[in-house]
């Protein structure tokens, strides 16, 4: 038995697009992948299951890193095409109560205080179940969708996001929490005196404020990053109060990462009870052993069959046009990327072949059987690791897979005592540290 239960949350990968179009189970609605109805069914199980929050990935270019071109992204509906993420909030919020909910909104494609107005006014719309997936830009095409050639480069993009945050945190915070009065005899809706602009005039940004809405009920919503280099998690201790990272895979890495956030956040005077790491899963969970296997099996041969189709995505995210290697010649170690360093780095010294099929694995861990079998699985890595939680993804999951997670895995974690069975809050902050 863990000593406390762990968090678990899920990453929509792939973001609002499609999803189960190339499915043993499509489902009959493919063409509707545009419409929340899925993402409905997949936030209402969440909710059931306890689950802390959903994370909505997006990115805002059709991709052309692969080859040249974008022909290959829109064959497979891989990495595009994506809808808006904060579109699709509302309507999950309508049919959840307890689920966090969080969009991915980019420093480098949000002027701060419209990130800080939109953020604002879905904490309020959702009752204060709202988080901020905070990204930095890191593909030129999105880059040049904006008006600028290039995106900045990497450690300074990590610059430009300490500004936005302390910017965005100060304009959620520019109505102290009393400030609306409401008496309509005075007449008094606001206190003008508990309104504050920030008049703020940085490196990067110059913001009058204060934001034109009061504070939402959570003030300061909570900030989910995944920045997996050395600058990256200096930005992440500093702001964030949950992270997710693949942990490199095994579980002495994990403890190692998860330490290092909790020492630089000491460093920094945070308390590092208050910053949640998660660390991605794949699960694959059947009635049996031999079921399960074999459905990771074939996903393992889908991969290895459309091999452009995971080095296009690999080529998303480093900037770098993996077409142009032999497939079985370790890749060379001067590769350098403005884009994700920290997977860059692990595919360094392995051949395109052996990265395509790791894909299938995911985050190196092969969370494959039955209920019991990955729920031990889980408690004996969280035991070791000393939590804080799993984040599960599946970029192209079908209804099928979210029984299997949601009726089948969480019931198990739940009877072992290591996730909630209940939530103890009303607000997405308060559930996060709660334990």
């Amino acid at each position: 038995m863990a000593k406390r239960p762990f968090h678990l949350a899920w990453f929509l990968s792939q973001g609002y697009g499609p999803k189960s179009w190339r499915s043993v189970w499509p489902g009959a609605d493919v063409n509707r992948w545009m419409m929340p109805d899925i993402f409905i069914d997949l936030a209402k199980g969440l909710d059931r299951g306890g689950f802390d929050y959903m994370i909505i990935e997006d990115s805002s270019n059709l991709p052309y890193t692969y080859q040249g071109s974008h022909d290959t992204y829109l064959r497979y509906g891989a990495s595009t095409p994506k809808l808006d993420p904060a579109v699709l909030v509302p309507y999950l919020a309508a049919h959840t109560k307890h689920l966090g909910l969080v969009p991915t909104l980019s420093v480098t494609e949000y002027p701060p205080y419209l990130l800080a107005r939109l953020v604002n006014s879905l904490d309020h719309v959702t009752e204060g179940r709202i988080g901020w997936n905070c990204v930095t830009g890191s593909n030129d095409g999105g880059a040049q969708n904006y008006g600028r050639e290039k995106q900045v480069p990497h450690d300074e993009r990590y610059d430009v996001a300490d500004e936005f945050a302390d910017v965005v945190t100060r304009l959620w915070e520019s109505w102290e929490p009393d400030a609306v009065v409401l008496d309509p005899e005075q007449p008094m809706f606001a206190d003008g005196s508990k309104v504050h602009a920030i008049h703020h005039e940085g490196k990067y940004f110059k913001v009058r404020g204060p934001l034109n809405a009061p504070r939402g009920p959570q003030g300061r919503v909570p900030i989910v990053q995944a920045g997996g280099s050395p600058r990256g998690q200096q930005f992440a201790s500093r702001w964030a109060d949950t992270i997710i990272t693949d942990g490199g895979g095994s579980v002495a890495s994990m403890k190692a990462y998860r330490d290092d956030v909790r020492k630089c956040a000491v460093e920094l005077g945070r308390d590092p009870d208050r910053i949640k790491v998660l660390f991605l899963a794949n699960p694959f969970v059947d009635t049996t052993m031999e079921a399960a296997r074999e459905r990771r099996h074939l996903d393992e041969i889908d991969a290895e069959k459309h091999v452009d189709m995971q080095l296009s995505g690999m080529s998303r995210i480093t900037g770098i046009d993996f077409s142009k290697f032999d497939l079985d010649q370790p890749l060379p170690p001067a590769l350098q990327t403005n884009g994700h360093q920290s997977s860059l780095a692990k595919w360094i010294g392995k051949t395109p072949r052996a990265i395509v099929r790791s894909y299938s694995r995911k985050a190196g861990f092969d969370f494959t059987g039955t209920p019991d079998h990955v729920a031990g699985m889980m408690q004996d890595i969280m035991e070791e690791v000393g939590g804080d939680g799993f984040l599960l993804f599946n970029g192209y999951f079908d209804r099928r897979y979210i029984m299997e997670v949601c009726d089948g895995l969480v019931p198990e974690l739940q009877r072992r005592g290591l996730t909630r069975k209940r939530f103890a809050h009303k607000h997405f902050m308060d559930n996060l540290m709660e334990f």
